[in-house]
């Protein structure tokens, strides 16, 4: 079975987030099932240095106002196509937000083309290849579906939505620029409240529609997370599934993780502290036995920081070490860099997003926290249980579906992996920021904790198996 994934980023080519991870990941995870996949995403300089024996696929005289080249090769062991249209993403840094922090301001351009790429590969229109089905990834690919809808022809498509919020939003003028006849600025299209939205044309369209675990599937069909989609999707709830995402064991693995000063696994946790070690010298944390929380994650509102660097002092004043590695929004980075400046020894905070420094953070902190607001799956969680650094979580999305919190049946029972915690607000995470210092101070059954979750399989076997039966059932 021929799979044609579209992702706008791909780990370990180009990432700002846990999209890429997944994007990156499925393909090596469904080859056991029989599905060859193979991945479309935007020449940005990255993929292009990381290209290799590549070979021109399919030329355009014009795409978006300028010749483009579909180029086919390998690039970091994945099978992948890459748009190379350098008036579209030969621009440095991230790939959806100029020097300026804000979006291109030709997205809609750039995330079409690929979107109208990805229809005409997978249909066959543009050489040798043909696919069984089109796998969508977020707002970035979702227009894909929308094409082959309003054009004919073409195979199965799945969209995924890795997070609702994010959903392609232009302003209607931007309709013209797409090349799909009138009718597609409808309730059953593109159309959203008066806007393009591109996410809202794809999960109109999309064949199947999957999500990253089965409780935000739920949530997202509810007006408290549905982001005004919410009516479209409980229309559409038959072809809605969730399926959590896993995470690559290879490259997370504390046996043999290059990021960490010593490798460990359940037989010798003990090894485990030498990284602790690690953490208090790159954070300048005064040194001790005492709980380090973890926190890797964008400062946003969404996942809950500002209701956590509230809390600073006061955790403090618990006697509690913090290690933050992460950037955002400005009133919260500002909030944590002057807690850490009234707690020097106590706070240290790296605002920049670091991948070796956040595997040291995961093999290394006691606590792993992700207070989100909403959380569609959670990656950060899973690389938590991984490495024995205990979640605490707030209980939504795919936090709810993958932690199992440390109330007293679970202990009793020998099943705890976690603290989880609600609803999400600052009284709530400070009680469960206590009970995980009481925890921690039990220290039998805190390595009790720690020994069930590295034993959790988060791997993914069962997920790919999902998505493996899914495409299946639509050919």
């Amino acid at each position: 079975m021929q799979v044609l994934s579209v992702a706008s980023e791909v780990y370990p080519l180009i990432k700002t987030g846990g999209l890429a991870d997944v994007a990156g990941a499925l393909p090596g995870a469904l080859a056991k099932h029989g599905v060859t996949m193979r991945t479309l995403l935007p020449g940005y300089p990255a993929v292009m240095a990381a290209l290799e024996n590549a070979v021109p696929f399919h030329r355009y005289e014009k795409l978006m106002g300028h010749a483009a080249t579909v180029l086919a090769g390998t690039a970091k062991g994945l099978e992948v196509f890459v748009l190379d249209a350098p008036h579209l993403f030969n621009r440095p840094g991230n790939p959806y937000l100029g020097p300026d922090g804000k979006d291109w301001p030709d997205n809609a351009q750039r995330f079409a083309a690929l979107s109208q790429v990805a229809a005409a590969l997978a249909r066959g229109d543009l050489g040798a290849y043909k696919a069984d089905v089109l796998h969508l990834h977020d707002w970035q690919a979702a227009l894909a579906a929308v094409y082959l809808r309003y054009q004919g022809g073409g195979p199965k498509t799945v969209m995924t939505v890795h997070n609702i919020a994010f959903n392609g939003q232009f302003p209607p003028a931007y309709f013209g620029i797409l090349d799909l006849p009138p009718q597609a600025f409808a309730i059953d299209g593109v159309e959203f409240y008066g806007n393009v939205s591109f996410l809202k044309g794809g999960l109109a369209c999309a064949n199947a529609i999957t999500t990253v675990s089965p409780t935000y599937a739920n949530e997202i069909c509810t007006a408290d997370y549905g982001m005004g989609m919410q009516g479209l999707l409980q229309a559409r709830k038959a072809v809605l599934s969730g399926i959590v995402n896993g995470i690559d064991t290879d490259v997370w693995n504390p046996e043999t993780d290059s990021d960490l000063k010593a490798h460990y696994s359940v037989r010798n946790l003990a090894a485990r502290d030498a990284n602790k070690r690690a953490i208090e010298q790159r954070f300048g944390l005064e040194p001790g036995d005492g709980i380090i929380h973890g926190v890797v994650s964008r400062l946003t509102w969404q996942k809950g920081l500002d209701i956590f660097a509230s809390l600073l002092d006061w955790l403090v004043g618990t006697g509690a070490r913090l290690a933050l590695v992460g950037t955002g929004e400005p009133n919260i980075e500002a909030a944590v860099m002057a807690a850490a400046a009234r707690h020097k020894g106590r706070i240290g905070v790296v605002t920049k997003y670091d991948e070796a420094l956040s595997h040291l953070v995961q093999g290394g902190c006691d606590t792993m926290l992700v207070p989100s607001r909403f959380e569609p799956c959670g990656l950060t969680q899973l690389y938590g249980l991984r490495y024995g650094c205990v979640p605490v979580v707030a209980r939504t999305g795919g936090l709810a579906d993958t932690i199992i919190d440390a109330n007293d049946a679970a202990i009793s029972a020998g099943v705890a992996t976690g603290i989880q915690f609600s609803p999400v607000e600052g009284a709530s995470l400070q009680n469960a920021l206590s009970r995980t210092a009481g925890l921690f101070a039990n220290k039998p059954a805190w390595m009790n904790m720690q020994l069930r979750g590295m034993g959790t399989d988060v791997s993914w076997d069962r997920s790919a198996a999902a998505y493996a039966s899914l495409y299946k059932g639509l050919i």
